[in-house]
Formats: structure tokens, C-alpha cells, sequence
């Protein structure tokens, strides 16, 4: 955790703020300070939990949002917040995706009127573990299918297919490390971050990923495919990758399921 003290100021004035709206029933601190990430000039992120009528007058008008400036005392500083409720963080510990759950790894709970808090939120960071071999099979799929494609970005001299492709070679053989660790994937901004944190990953993984995003080529896609494929025994889809590809990404739509970057 990486809280200066002038964000600790910044929080103890949205406690103030909330603390006594019989609308709110919790502040929770979120965001890169409470993950070790942030710096001094980081914003406070919070996510503020509603009673069941609070949130349902707000969802009917999407006020679900919260930004301000007034709490904050130090240049460029703002609070940065999400209203939900209860039914939300439930949902979450139902069926969230990993980036919806890793957002909520490491909170500091600012106040609470809800004895249960601390349990919905041990259930919301617990890593998904019925999905675990099937999340794999579907990245071991993409990755395949992202290898093909820069050689065919390279063949055809396409650079947005390339630039596109890399980026998901990138991803998805992260995604396998990380579901190997048993980590949740925190979205874009702080994958890398948490992949380099990962303990058990091929030695060389972090400087591959970084030939391959400043030299996109099929010659550093390859080393990088290589490095993760050879890690270990990775359980493989049992109907092959291209049709796991298929399933996953072209006929998403079938289903209804959320993008396969997105789980």
C-alpha cells in the first residue's frame, strides 16, 4: 500500500463527506495506491456502497459515477468513485470477471455498516477456481491463433493486423501465467505490472514481452510463444484450438458471453 499523507487527508475528507448520508452504507478505498502501484501524484479511487432505494434511484439515471476536486489539497488531486450496492458486490462473488474482482484485492475498508463486508469481499478476490482449466484451454487457443496471425500480418505486410495481434499474443500467454499463479487478471493498465510479479513464469518472459511490443515481428512472437507453451504441461482443448478459437471469439455472439479479454 502506497497512501502519502496528503491522500490520507484526501480520505479522511470523502469519510467526512459520506459517513453520516443514511443513503451509504460503506466507503471502500480501491484503486493503484491501496495495490503498491501509485505515486504522489495518484488520484483516490473509492467505490461507495448504497442502500437498495439510493442505488436504484441513481441507476435510473446512471449517476453511478462520483468525481471531485474539493478533497483534495495537493496539484492535479481528485477523488475518483463508483456508487454500487450490496446486490452488486454479490453478483461480483457470484460470477464477476477478474478484472471486477481484482479491483477489489487489497481495499482498505474506510467505514461500514454491513457486518458481511469482509466476507463478500474474501469470496469477490478468491480466485475462480471452477473455471481454471477451461480459462486455460481457451488461452492456450488464442495464443495459437495469435502466432498464426502475426505470420500472416508479416506475410501480408499489415500492420494493423500486427500491431492488433501482438498485443493479444501479449495478453493471452500473460493470462496463462497468471492463471497458472492462480492471480486475477487486474485489466490493461496493470497487467504487466502484476505479470512481472507473477512467481512461477519463464525466467526470460518480461524481456521477450518487451522485444516482441517494440519489435513486432513473427521471429519474437515465436521466441515468446515458445518460452510460455514450454513452461509447462498447459491443459490443451480437447476439440483442438482452432475450434476453441472459433467458439471463443467469432461465435461469441451465440452465447452472449462477454468478450474472452474481458473474463
Amino acid at each position: 500500500m502506497l497512501l502519502y499523507p496528503h491522500h490520507q487527508r484526501t480520505v479522511d475528507r470523502l469519510i467526512d463527506r459520506f459517513k453520516d448520508d443514511a443513503n451509504t452504507l460503506a466507503l471502500i478505498i480501491g484503486g493503484s495506491l491501496v495495490k503498491g502501484y501509485g505515486n504522489e501524484s495518484s488520484d483516490v479511487d473509492f467505490v461507495l456502497i448504497a442502500t437498495t432505494d439510493e442505488y436504484a434511484r441513481r441507476e435510473a439515471t446512471r449517476a453511478l459515477t462520483y468525481y471531485a476536486t474539493d478533497l483534495s489539497d495537493y496539484p492535479g488531486g481528485y477523488v475518483d468513485g463508483k456508487i454500487v450496492n450490496v446486490a452488486f458486490l454479490e453478483e461480483v462473488a457470484d460470477r464477476g470477471s477478474e478484472p471486477a474482482r481484482s479491483a477489489f484485492e487489497n481495499v482498505i475498508v474506510a467505514y461500514s455498516q454491513l457486518p458481511q463486508l469482509a466476507d463478500l469481499l474474501h469470496c469477490i478476490t478468491a480466485y475462480p477456481e471452477a473455471h481454471h482449466v477451461e480459462k486455460i484451454r481457451s488461452f492456450y487457443a488464442q495464443l495459437l491463433a495469435m502466432q498464426w496471425y502475426v505470420g500472416e500480418a508479416e506475410k501480408h505486410n499489415n500492420c494493423y493486423l500486427m500491431m492488433h495481434t501482438v498485443s493479444d499474443l501479449v495478453l493471452f500467454g500473460g493470462r496463462l501465467i497468471l492463471a497458472h499463479n492462480r492471480m486475477l487478471y487486474p485489466y490493461h493498465k496493470w497487467f504487466l505490472r502484476t505479470l512481472q510479479d507473477a512467481p512461477a513464469k519463464p525466467d526470460d518472459l518480461m524481456t521477450l514481452i518487451d522485444h516482441l511490443l517494440n519489435e513486432p515481428n513473427k521471429a519474437n512472437a515465436d521466441r515468446l510463444c515458445e518460452a510460455i507453451l514450454n513452461f509447462t504441461a498447459w491443459p490443451t482443448p480437447p476439440e483442438g484450438w482452432p475450434a476453441r478459437f472459433m467458439e471463443d471469439t467469432e461465435w461469441a455472439w451465440r452465447t452472449g458471453s462477454a468478450a474472452i479479454a474481458d473474463w
